[in-house]
């Protein structure tokens, strides 16, 4: 099954210019055909096409279904972006077709990037979201200075993946709790800063190790997040 994009589907249900010329130039589709939308909302739409025009593909809608979420609880990745993009794109990538809620960009002491170009990241996004037949699209917050972060109200269990044994770490895997909202938070290259540390677990931040192995930023995030899957999966 192709799904297509289409976020203002209820009030304006012609594809943009990118999907339309996929549609009718790659699938060569036509009037009359039927094609499935998702709006990202949680919702997949069955339609039919009322123009077929490379540029903007008019449609009606025929149905619309529900599509709840596939996965245990809600589940958040705050990370520090790496200097090469390439693997900030990987994570968020295969993280979305696991199944996640939103991202955070965070600024940490040690960061080696300050800012990301979110337009390209929303693509892959987009992209993976309609790939893994998902209708939801996760969140991407703007990049949020870490201590904003670290003292936030945020709901649920919050794990900070620390590579220093200069505070004791917990085995993540065996902390978190099967079925709960989790916030997990990756460090940048350099890993936190002892003050970032302190401030994390005053605030109410466990932190977590994944295991023996020294993971690279985006392989820890992508490892916490399947592993949340796991254990919520081992729990059915």
């Amino acid at each position: 099954m192709i799904q297509f994009y289409l976020p203002d589907i209820s009030t304006m249900p012609v594809l943009p210019e990118s999907e339309s010329g996929h549609c009718v130039r790659v699938l060569r589709m036509r009037e009359g055909d039927e094609l499935i939308c998702v709006d990202g909302k949680g919702n997949r739409y069955t339609c039919s096409i009322l123009e077929a025009h490379p540029k903007h593909v008019q449609l009606q809608v025929i149905s619309k279904e529900e599509v709840p979420q596939c996965w245990k609880a809600n589940i958040h990745l705050a990370f520090a972006p790496t200097k090469h993009m390439d693997r900030v794109e990987w994570m968020l990538e295969k993280c979305t077709e696991m199944g996640i809620n939103s991202f955070v960009p965070v600024r940490c002491d040690r960061s080696e990037r300050k800012d990301v170009k979110s337009e390209r990241l929303e693509k892959i996004l987009v992209s993976a979201m309609k790939q893994s037949l998902k209708a939801t699209l996760p969140e991407l917050d703007a990049m949020t200075p870490l201590r904003q972060l670290l003292t936030a109200d945020i709901p649920g269990s919050k794990f900070i993946g620390y590579c220093s044994d200069e505070v004791t770490r917990r085995e993540f895997s065996k902390e978190y709790i099967p079925g709960t909202d989790v916030t997990i938070l990756i460090g940048p290259e350099g890993d936190f800063s002892p003050e970032e540390v302190k401030i994390a677990v005053d605030n109410g931040w466990i932190p977590v190790t994944f295991g023996d192995s020294r993971l690279r930023a985006e392989t820890a995030g992508i490892f916490s997040v399947a592993a949340v899957h796991a254990i919520n999966q081992k729990e059915l």
